[in-house]
């Protein structure tokens, strides 16, 4: 009996397969949910991430939960899920949620603010060319540059397209680098921004019409998609979600992407991208670049919005606060409520968090248009 319980650990456990490499996954997957748990910081994402990480290196070998369909022989369960990560169709049911979730008001109301949105996307592009010229391909440099949108589903659903290869690593660094929104947001904006310039206080916005809110989706998606075409997949279903909200008469549709189907897809696509994060794809040299690349592009794009908001003082009678430019990035609404967190540190009496929420919804658009840039543009310049 002894005999054969020491040959089930040899042979058949996830003992007889686990590598140095497992462990050290295992460990940064108990590390996010930790994280997670313990700061508050987006569970919502990091929790499911982790535990994602954790099965997915539980050597697959012994779970056979990745294992590819072979033959009449189906695949592991996860391979499965991992599908709708892989083929892009997670992101754009989350942004159908989000769109149900989001208010474009004060996008309305001062429309000039959508410049802040598109400006915080700098730190892509600014990161595409950085990647290139660091020996990634512009399929690769394209995927690891929208990182610096700030927008998950975005990242995923490029990468996705472009490099499969690096989702996972990607989705990691970008989900991480989200979460981390409460403490890399307030030291860029303090260092580059003065106490009177923090101090300034910005008019309550006007009031928008029902007919406006409901325009807007319908004509956004026009635009948007008739410039930038590939964007219609992440742009229209984001569209979508928010006029079945403000319509008024399909509030059961709206309920269900806001909660229902965000939620569902949210999981999925969250165990997706923890249990694609191997030992083998994660730990190399090239996903370390990929990491503190992800950074530099996330604190470019916070500070293009920052001075792109100075730059616009120079000319506007009614002056901006420099911090809603730092909530250009497409974190909605983390990035919003940290403006406004910092700006009431210096003044408790200042309110810029409506004026923060317009160029952070800018910034899901940017994201999403940029993406589509990239897909429109990259494949005619490879061979």
């Amino acid at each position: 009996m002894l005999q054969s319980i020491a040959n089930f650990f040899v042979t058949s456990s996830g003992f007889a397969s686990l590598t140095f490499g497992n462990i050290i996954m295992l460990i940064i997957g108990a590390v996010l949910i930790y994280v997670g748990i313990s700061r508050d910081a987006e569970p919502l994402l990091l929790i499911p991430i982790g535990f994602g990480i954790i099965m997915g290196n539980i050597p697959p070998i012994a779970t056979g939960l990745l294992a590819a369909p072979v033959g009449d022989s189906l695949g592991g369960f996860l391979w499965y899920i991992n599908r709708g990560m892989y083929l892009g169709i997670y992101p754009p049911l989350i942004f159908l949620g989000i769109g149900a979730l989001t208010d474009f008001s004060y996008l309305i109301a001062n429309p000039i603010l959508m410049l802040l949105g598109a400006a915080a996307q700098v730190g892509i592009f600014i990161t595409f060319i950085i990647a290139n010229f660091l020996g990634f391909d512009l399929f690769q440099a394209a995927s690891i540059g929208i990182i610096g949108g700030a927008d998950g589903p975005t990242a995923i659903f490029l990468s996705s397209k472009f490099a499969p290869e690096l989702v996972a690593i990607i989705a990691v660094a970008g989900y991480s680098y989200i979460a981390l929104i409460p403490i890399l947001q307030p030291i860029v904006s303090r260092f580059l921004t003065t106490k009177k310039e923090r101090l300034i206080k910005m008019k309550k916005v006007r009031t928008v019409s029902k007919k406006e809110r409901m325009i807007f989706p319908v004509i956004s998606t026009i635009i948007v998609a008739l410039f930038v075409p590939q964007s219609l997949n992440l742009v229209g279903m984001l569209m979508l979600g928010n006029l079945l909200k403000e319509s008024g008469l399909t509030e059961r549709l709206a309920e269900a992407s806001a909660r229902f189907i965000l939620d569902s897809v949210t999981i999925l696509l969250m165990i997706s991208v923890g249990s694609a994060a191997t030992a083998e794809l994660f730990l190399t040299p090239q996903s370390l670049k990929i990491v503190f690349l992800g950074a530099f592009a996330f604190i470019v794009s916070l500070s293009s919005g920052i001075f792109f908001a100075k730059f616009m003082n120079l000319f506007l009678k009614e002056k901006l606060n420099p911090l809603i430019g730092a909530a250009g990035v497409s974190a909605v609404p983390d990035s919003a409520r940290v403006a406004q967190t910092i700006a009431q540190k210096d003044d408790p009496t200042n309110f810029i968090l409506m004026h923060a929420m317009a160029p952070n919804v800018a910034g899901v658009i940017g994201s999403a248009v940029a993406a589509g840039v990239f897909l429109n543009i990259i494949p005619k310049l490879m061979p």
